[in-house]
């Protein structure tokens, strides 16, 4: 059977197949269901954001958690979030979280860091790519008539459901590219190997001020705006000037505030706001003011290798 009114009981054996998914969140979200079911799972139930923390601890099998912050209060996000956290951490769940501009901030002072999928405005496609990331991460088990199968008609299921899912995300594309004007995809980077010898480092001052970092910033920008598509995407290198140039303003960052300096799809900054934190590059600074929100800014090794590429290249980028 499936979950009891009470949600105090979950059979699988009812299930012929796919991977369960409980969505936290019960204001908005028709675009999840639709995606559960292009992605091959099922979704067992909605939850109250304020009920979380009692109803996941009385989980049964392991599944996908879904939550959707999109207009859920900055003081709820705030209570909540550590703790669907600490919960999912608890009982090996993968995590994915849909957010909107509006709760970037809250939801990355809380999640940032953290192995969970942050999907900013996510368009169908993007929900199945993370919901079939999140079954592949081994932590959601197989359900238990697709577990009593044979090796050979388990591959047939999967090669089965791989080429069903595919389908789906080609279909999803050409929805989206009908909408889209000029259609222009998006362009794979071919790097050549090339080095640079860091100029010596002068010993206080930097080799750019904020205002010359702001200009290269604004060219780079100018060249989005004369040239179609995601040509020239790099929003590595976008965040790195901006945040450099923060630190020599004696600013700080938000996360928000970040992504929106990336020039990318939101949910590819926290992506590349993750992975920069994660290499050291980026750290995570509380606000002190505010314990839902957070402050980026350059790490000091970070900060000192800026420093030496804006000397080797007079304090300029070619863009």
């Amino acid at each position: 059977m499936a979950w009891s009114s009470g949600g105090d009981v979950q059979d699988e054996m009812g299930f012929d197949g796919g991977f369960a998914v409980v969505v936290v969140g019960t204001a908005r979200g028709a675009e999840i269901e639709e995606a559960i079911g292009l992605a091959g799972g099922r979704m067992l139930r909605r939850i109250a954001w304020e009920a979380m923390p009692a109803e996941l601890m009385r989980q049964v099998a392991q599944p996908v958690l879904v939550a959707d912050a999109r207009g859920v209060s900055e003081d709820l996000l705030a209570a909540m979030l550590p703790r669907l956290e600490a919960t999912a951490a608890a009982l090996d769940l993968p995590v994915i979280v849909c957010l909107d501009m509006a709760e970037i901030d809250v939801v990355a002072a809380a999640l940032l860091g953290v192995q969970a999928q942050l999907l900013c405005r996510p368009s169908v496609a993007d929900l199945i790519g993370a919901l079939v990331l999140a079954r592949g991460s081994g932590s959601t088990p197989i359900l238990h008539a697709y577990a009593r199968e044979g090796e050979g008609e388990r591959l047939r299921r999967l090669n089965a459901e791989v080429a069903r899912i595919a389908q789906a995300l080609a279909e999803l594309a050409r929805r989206e590219a009908d909408t889209v004007p000029g259609g222009v995809a998006d362009v794979e980077d071919r790097r050549n190997a090339f080095r640079i010898e860091p100029a010596p480092r002068a010993p206080r001052a930097d080799p750019a001020d904020a205002a010359a970092v702001r200009a290269i910033i604004r060219r780079r920008r100018m060249r989005d705006a004369l040239f179609p598509g995601n040509l020239f995407e790099d929003p590595a290198w976008d965040m790195l000037l901006d945040l450099y140039a923060a630190r020599l303003e004696g600013q700080r960052v938000s996360v928000s505030s970040l992504c929106i300096a990336a020039a990318v799809a939101p949910t590819t900054a926290l992506r590349w706001i993750g992975k920069l934190t994660e290499a050291g590059l980026f750290v995570r600074e509380p606000d002190p003011a505010d314990r839902r929100r957070a402050f980026m800014a350059l790490s000091d090794a970070a900060a000192a290798k800026m420093h030496d590429y804006l000397a080797a290249t007079n304090g300029s980028d070619p863009v």
